[in-house]
């Protein structure tokens, strides 16, 4: 048996495998995201120990025998969060999480320290990333950025105190802009741009190799015969490809969590950071993936249904299973700011050609429409780059709406694909590397691709509507800075 723990930005999921990769249980608690000023996003380190422990205690409450063959864990994670520990390893603040665009001026100032980031990190210096808020917290709260000792993103504090070692995985590494990309490896000439060295980070594993033992007084508390080995993991992206088989150049897929992105591995590295396309390390040795990423998703179906306090399936039910026309209503989906292409954390989110008329359907509509336009972009610039797209594996939250994929579908005008578990695609993901730590056995016997359930194709007539509509919807766009 294995368990895949995805600690994300709404919530840690986790999910328990068996040798023939069926589900056997998953259990999920919600998470919070506090913004004590405006731009900012934090969450409490603690809120991720005591939500992964209440999932595991409930496997062990109702799955007990199956808990206790656990011989393999994997762990992937939201990407590129500052957790700041001191000389014993205890957080000094709350996480700064990738959705955070406080570190806009420290960005300009790490590309002037440094001029060979882009080249070795394979990315441009945004917000998002690790190092930069780094920069924010030596100029705003020195103390704290002298009393650090150690630097680790979300998924390796878990992995601390699960194991008691500091270690985090090539792929969630590659999102912080202290890794030199092709070497896999931390850049010391990063480090010293920032003011850190190696002494402050964890040691660096592949994602599918192993990474350290779960404590043994943890293996008790679950009822665990052994202590499984916890492998190194993945940033939640990488995580979710190996989840759907994503492993091989020619494979792409669309993430439609809290954020979102358009994903593509690939055995070469072919940057493009002055378009903000993201160059990650795959969870697995010698691929990489090439992104377009928006910072706002399924968090804008979420912000809508807040606002108009109605369930989201509530707000879906009546949109159907297709559209027929784009709504009338454009809208932006800058909620945090925005990445691809934009790379601007100042940007904000708009409704626009709203009408007495206008009602709660359209402006629905709108919201799906609007995450699609974003990620229309996302493809456009991985075609500059020379990654060209022809269809697509939906996973993430938003995947369960068929209407949400019939959109992207015409939006993207390519073959949108839906799995029947397409949700815990990045938990799944982290199961998979927690067997191929322990097991020896091939990448590609594990790392299959699951069936798919239904295929959305792009209708000629809806497709050729929206493409009229993107230049409109791209007109919208206006830098604040």
């Amino acid at each position: 048996m294995y368990l895949g723990i995805d600690l994300g930005t709404s919530a840690v999921k986790t999910v328990l495998v068996d040798a023939a990769q069926r589900v056997v249980a998953s259990r999920s608690l919600s998470l919070t995201v506090a913004s004590p000023h405006p731009g900012h996003s934090e969450q409490d380190p603690a809120q991720w120990v005591d939500a992964a422990f209440a999932t595991l205690d409930a496997l062990k409450a109702e799955h007990p025998a199956e808990l206790a063959e656990v011989v393999g864990i994997g762990l992937s994670g939201q990407m590129h969060g500052a957790t700041l520990l001191d000389a014993d390893w205890k957080p000094l603040r709350s996480c700064i999480l990738w959705n955070d665009g406080r570190s806009a001026a420290e960005c300009a100032e790490l590309e002037q320290r440094w001029p060979a980031l882009r080249a070795t990190t394979g990315n441009k210096a945004m917000p998002g990333f690790t190092a930069p808020k780094l920069l924010w917290v030596a100029r705003h709260e020195p103390e704290i950025f002298a009393a650090t000792k150690l630097v680790l993103l979300p998924k390796a504090y878990l992995r601390l105190v699960l194991t008691g070692e500091a270690i985090e995985d090539i792929s969630d590494a590659s999102g912080t802009l202290w890794l030199d990309a092709a070497r896999r490896g931390w850049s010391d000439a990063a480090l010293e741009a920032t003011g850190l060295s190696r002494r402050q980070m964890p040691r660096l594993v592949e994602g599918c190799a192993p990474s350290a033992r779960l404590l043994g007084e943890l293996a008790q508390r679950w009822g665990m015969t052994k202590r499984p080995m916890i492998a190194g993991g993945a940033g939640d992206n990488p995580a979710g490809a190996i989840g759907i088989g994503a492993i091989g150049h020619g494979s792409a897929f669309v993430s439609l969590g809290t954020s979102g992105a358009l994903l593509a591995p690939t055995g070469t590295i072919a940057t493009n950071p002055e378009r903000a396309v993201h160059t990650f390390c795959h969870a697995i040795p010698g691929m990489w993936i090439q992104a377009g990423a928006i910072l706002s998703a399924a968090s804008c179906l979420a912000w809508i249904a807040r606002l108009l306090r109605t369930p989201e399936a509530e707000l879906l039910a009546p949109l159907g299973a297709q559209p027929t026309a784009p709504s009338p209503v454009n809208f932006l989906p800058y909620l945090s700011g925005e990445r691809t292409p934009h790379d601007d954390p100042d940007v904000r989110g708009m409704l626009d050609g709203i009408s007495h008329g206008t009602d709660r359907d359209a402006i629905v509509q709108a919201v799906l429409e609007g995450v699609a336009f974003a990620l229309a972009d996302c493809r456009d610039v991985l075609a500059d780059s020379g990654v060209a797209i022809n269809a697509v594996d939906a996973i993430g939250g938003g995947s369960r709406s068929r209407f949400w994929l019939s959109v992207l579908a015409n939006v993207l005008d390519i073959p949108v694909h839906r799995f029947a578990d397409g949700e815990t695609g990045a938990a799944f993901g982290a199961a998979r590397l927690g067997r191929l730590a322990i097991s020896g056995e091939a990448i590609e016997a594990v790392c299959t691709a699951p069936p798919r359930v239904e295929t959305f194709e792009p209708d000629r007539a809806l497709a050729q509507a929206y493409a009229e509509r993107l230049p409109k919807w791209r007109s919208l766009y206006r830098p604040r800075r």
